[in-house]
């Protein structure tokens, strides 16, 4: 007896132990959006046609000569006034002519994701030049080995899809070394795709070539890129900037995917109205687009029109809030309706400290740009204080929220299986009720997303723990995978070419 109930007991033991643990991912990345629809077919179309009105009639200014000469080569006008006017047939051809879907490759092949069509991915960007520090909770200035912290901290979190990199790295002063060492970061941390910005077109090359190491030799990352570039080359409102140009043909020159962003803000550099802000800023994106099918029709673009907020009581940008949620989502959408892989940004919390304002600005600015249907969702992982900050614990908090959008996204399958009359008669003439039941097995592990840091405890359970808050619990496994999670993605081999022959700093 005694036997036969130990047996009993450590079965039961095992069986808890098994559902304690959080089953395989229910609901990964790239699940569908479009169900959020802020704006009406026929709004669509006026904020469409007022973008093509302004193209045509109004056009970019400061265009550099060489641009200039390829947009009029592909049908722009040139009316003597310093402004290049785009005519609707052009901007129809460069929609036309868009890459629609295409990859992002990780340099590991199974962590590559694909753009397009109406799959959601969730991941970061930002150039914070502050970092949340761990241990003092208090803000400092941004470093490199934050970078390589962020970065290999990532890695382990499954919910973000691709790493742009999060902050700047202000111990860093030469430009050129900053990009190297910001590239480098990158390739030595992960294996997902990750992306970075070029502050000037002769650092486009060099960066090249330490990709190329990373991939196998000379010419290896332009036949698989596993990096993208964040360029602005429009400043608004409605001209363009010479050095993002620039930036924008090296990179096309060596087969860098681009997100070509759009930034205007409400009542500063675009339109106050809603409206109005939308119609200027999708003319700006589709202005980045014509420029990109004129120097090469159809090279990888996201359409990334991110539309930001100001205060306009005082002046200052607002990451969080009902007016940037839903404006992005409508970007998304308009985005998705001209068939355009889409990038917008959420998340972007005002709060400095992970708290309440935190939880609800970024969770109400990600759900609804994945509602919406946003292919890549930026700035939607760690990033704090209006941008001006990037926190570990952020991270960690993010990628449980992520999970949970995804879940929504995945939405209810509803067949004969899963109404499951037979069980609901089983259960009401038998036990009266359902746990245990292999209906219920089931769907726990095929149904439902857990939260690794949300606290679902009673209160007693709670007091027990000395009541944790939020920010505590994300702090200590920010602290766990940093210290356990150190990632060597380049060889002995190709670390030692690489730090020959650039100016890479030690990560520490």
């Amino acid at each position: 007896m005694a036997r036969s109930a130990q047996r009993r007991s450590g079965g039961r033991k095992h069986k808890l132990a098994q559902r304690a643990q959080a089953p395989a991912n229910p609901s990964p990345p790239g699940q569908r959006g479009g169900q959020y629809a802020p704006l009406s077919p026929s709004d669509m179309q006026a904020i469409y046609h007022g973008a093509l009105r302004l193209l045509a009639d109004l056009g970019l200014g400061e265009a550099p000569p060489r641009l200039t000469a390829d947009l009029l080569a592909a049908g722009a006008e040139d009316r003597g006034d310093g402004r290049i006017r785009f005519p609707a047939a052009l901007v129809e051809d460069a929609i036309a002519g868009a890459a629609r879907r295409f990859v992002l490759h990780g340099r590991d092949p199974a962590r590559s994701i694909e753009v397009g069509g109406q799959a959601v991915h969730f991941g970061t960007g930002g150039a914070a030049v502050q970092t949340l520090d761990l241990e003092s909770g208090r803000y400092r200035p941004s470093t490199l080995a934050d970078l390589h912290d962020f970065t290999r901290l990532q890695d382990c979190l499954e919910n973000v899809s691709w790493f742009t990199r999060c902050c700047v790295a202000t111990d860093v002063d030469c430009s050129l070394e900053l990009d190297i060492n910001t590239a480098y970061a990158l390739i030595r941390n992960t294996t997902k795709p990750v992306a970075t910005s070029f502050t000037l077109s002769d650092h486009v090359g060099p960066v090249v070539a330490m990709l190329d190491i990373a991939a196998g030799g000379e010419g290896a990352f332009a036949r698989r890129p596993f990096l993208k570039a964040h360029i602005s080359p429009i400043i608004s409102p409605m001209r363009f900037g010479a050095d993002a140009v620039d930036v924008v043909y090296e990179c096309i020159a060596h087969n860098i995917p681009m997100s070509c962003i759009t930034a205007a803000q409400s009542g500063a550099t675009a339109p106050a109205t809603l409206a109005g802000f939308l119609t200027q800023s999708l003319a700006e994106t589709l202005a980045s687009l014509v420029m990109v099918h004129a120097i090469r029709p159809g090279h990888p673009m996201i359409f990334s029109n991110w539309p930001l907020v100001i205060d306009l009581r005082t002046g200052a940008f607002a990451g969080g809030g009902g007016e940037i949620a839903v404006m992005n989502a409508a970007s998304a959408q308009i985005s998705n309706w001209l068939g355009l892989p889409s990038g917008v940004a959420a998340a972007m919390t005002d709060a400095k400290a992970i708290d309440a304002q935190y939880g609800v600005e970024k969770g109400l600015t990600a759900l609804a740009a994945g509602l919406a249907g946003g292919n890549l969702i930026y700035e939607s992982s760690g990033m704090t204080a209006s941008l001006l900050g990037a926190s570990f614990e952020a991270f960690v908090l993010d990628n449980d929220m992520h999970a949970a959008i995804y879940r929504i996204l995945r939405g209810i399958e509803v067949t004969e299986e899963a109404i499951g009359l037979e069980s609901i008669h089983a259960a009401v003439l038998g036990e009266g009720h359902f746990l245990g039941s292999a209906q219920t097995y089931a769907a726990m592990e095929r149904d439902y997303t857990y939260p690794t840091l949300a606290d679902r405890d009673p209160p007693a359970t709670w007091h027990g723990k000395g009541a944790p808050d939020i920010w505590t619990v994300a702090r200590d496994r920010a602290r766990a995978i940093l210290k356990r999670h150190h990632p060597a993605y380049l060889t002995t081999a190709q670390d030692a070419q690489i730090r020959a022959r650039f100016p890479v700093r030690p990560s520490r």
